[in-house]
């Protein structure tokens, strides 16, 4: 297990990437984002990460952003980091957005490969340096191909993590075998989390680190006891709980993060309201994200708020 000594023991096991809640009329509930807040520390979770794919990042404003890392500052009160989505495919956007996350109180940044341009690898590893160096804080960044075109080669990787500036990946690629390769490729406390629930736990047995997960902010007990089981070499258990999770995992990995907030819905913590371009889910995919979300209750591994 990391050790306490360890810089960046906080970056480890399931990680909740937070959604942003929304009330009727659009406008972000705070209140809800605290009690979404309050309810992972009270489970342990040693980070948070907000404002990032689960938080709708794309369709807030800067001003937004800032006042929801605040307020996750201020309910962690130091029990927990908070990591601040800070992306953006213009590095003059991203630099802004890491100072104000600075700003706010923020204890890292999550930061994507720019998307739609499709930079170079150069352009890519220039990108990140400049926000390095306008900044404090430890970076992880973000490799999701899927959604930014360009992937973060390997060898890019490896050139950056020689700076302690950045300090861990998201990995989106779904690559079971990428941290066999990177792991003697990086410093020992550079951190690889997966970046996708269903591959999370085969990545950790391959070397990684943990998960950045949107499951785990319905279920933090049960994601905590398969990472322990996990980490302890108790992987039939590790298994039989990661099972018990399929179905809403399937459910979130189609439409999230509207499926995440209708299931957090069922729990009573915020509503299933998203922003455009992202709409609610239509009455089949809810019934699909209440069946699974009994199912884990139905395990004793979840509690539903009564109607």
């Amino acid at each position: 297990m990391t050790s306490t000594l360890d810089p960046t023991a906080w970056l480890t096991g399931y990680i909740p990437d937070l959604p942003t809640p929304f009330d009727d009329t659009g406008v972000v509930d705070i209140n809800a984002f605290a009690r979404l807040c309050e309810r992972q520390i009270a489970a342990g979770v040693p980070t948070l990460v907000v404002c990032d794919i689960a938080g709708e990042a794309s369709t807030l404003s800067a001003d937004e952003q800032e006042r929801l890392i605040r307020v996750a500052v201020d309910v962690a009160r130091g029990r927990a980091r908070v990591i601040a989505g800070a992306g953006s495919n213009s590095t003059r956007q991203a630099i802004e957005l890491t100072q104000r996350a600075e700003a706010a109180g923020a204890d890292a940044v999550l930061s994507v490969v720019p998307y739609y341009n499709k930079p170079m690898q150069e352009g890519i590893s220039a990108h990140f340096n400049a926000i390095a160096r306008s900044t404090g804080l430890p970076i992880i960044l973000h490799d999701i191909p899927s959604r930014s075109v360009r992937e973060l080669t390997n060898d890019t990787l490896a050139g950056l993590a020689e700076s302690k500036r950045f300090v861990g990946l998201r990995d989106g690629t779904g690559d079971l075998a990428r941290p066999l390769r990177l792991r003697s490729m990086v410093p020992s406390p550079f951190r690889l989390l997966s970046g996708d629930d269903a591959i999370a736990l085969a990545y950790v047995t391959s070397g990684g680190d943990g998960c950045i997960s949107a499951v785990s902010n319905v279920t933090p007990d049960l994601c905590r006891m398969i990472f322990s089981s996990c980490w302890q070499g108790r992987l039939r258990s590790a298994l039989y709980l990661q099972k018990q999770l399929l179905p809403l995992e399937t459910c979130l990995a189609g439409e999230s993060p509207a499926a995440l907030k209708y299931a957090l819905s069922l729990l009573g913590l915020m509503g299933p309201a998203t922003r455009l371009p992202l709409v609610e889910l239509n009455e089949s995919a809810k019934a699909a994200v209440a069946r699974a979300v009994v199912g884990i209750a139905d395990e004793n591994l979840l509690e539903v708020a009564e109607a």
